[in-house]
């Protein structure tokens, strides 16, 4: 039987509107595939203590996404001394068991570190909940108190931080009462809502970038 061209105009009208609306609908409820998680491993906190104790609170994050994965190892930078370590499962609030060992307890005990390490570096080991599962993966937030004499100190009556930054960006805040006077590096100033003053510093290069600044005792 053969259709009339009203009939076959109003099929085709018929088969664009299904069509339009099928675009419309999934513009309006876009499902992408979704491959990997976000994830924020290039920010670094320091907050610094009184210049007399050389020391240094860092806070940093960190997305573990390799299967089978079991610790997070932040392996401290020589000259630097570890103290009260502080580790949390961002994804479920718990706190995190971790130990500070040695290079040569870490070669003893064959733990997968990807670099070679010397005997007497200091290493914060984190334990993750569980060994990481395929397609999943587990925000941990950093904190540890590093001690440094030969990047933070007083010379006379201003307090020095000389150090090098490898991550992409980094914010070092003053203790309580200090203002700026120098700083050898772009950086965008900020004064905190509890008073402290804050350097944000923006490293886009493939190697590290020295940070020299230092401040002064307000009176």
């Amino acid at each position: 039987m053969k259709r009339s061209r009203t009939q076959i105009i109003l099929s085709f009208c018929l088969c664009c509107l299904c069509l339009f609306a099928a675009i419309i609908g999934s513009a309006q409820n876009p499902q992408p595939n979704l491959t990997e998680r976000g994830y924020q491993d290039r920010e670094i906190l320091y907050e610094l203590q009184s210049p007399e104790s050389h020391a240094f609170r860092i806070t940093h994050d960190y997305t573990a996404r390799k299967v089978g994965e079991e610790y997070y190892f932040n392996v401290v930078r020589a000259g630097s001394h570890v103290s009260d370590p502080s580790s949390i499962d961002l994804d479920t609030g718990e706190k995190l068991k971790w130990e500070v060992i040695s290079g040569k307890q870490a070669s003893e005990r064959k733990l997968p570190l990807t670099d070679p390490i010397k005997d007497d570096s200091e290493i914060v080991v984190t334990h993750l909940t569980r060994a990481l599962e395929a397609g999943t993966t587990n925000r941990i937030r950093l904190m540890e108190t590093y001690a440094d004499p030969k990047s933070y100190y007083l010379d006379g009556d201003e307090l020095v931080w000389d150090r090098s930054f490898g991550r992409l960006r980094n914010t070092v805040v003053l203790p309580l009462g200090w203002y700026l006077t120098t700083l050898a590096a772009p950086a965008t100033i900020a004064t905190l809502a509890d008073g402290r003053v804050s350097v944000y510093v923006v490293n886009p290069r493939n190697d590290d970038v020295r940070v020299y600044l230092r401040a002064r005792r307000r009176q």
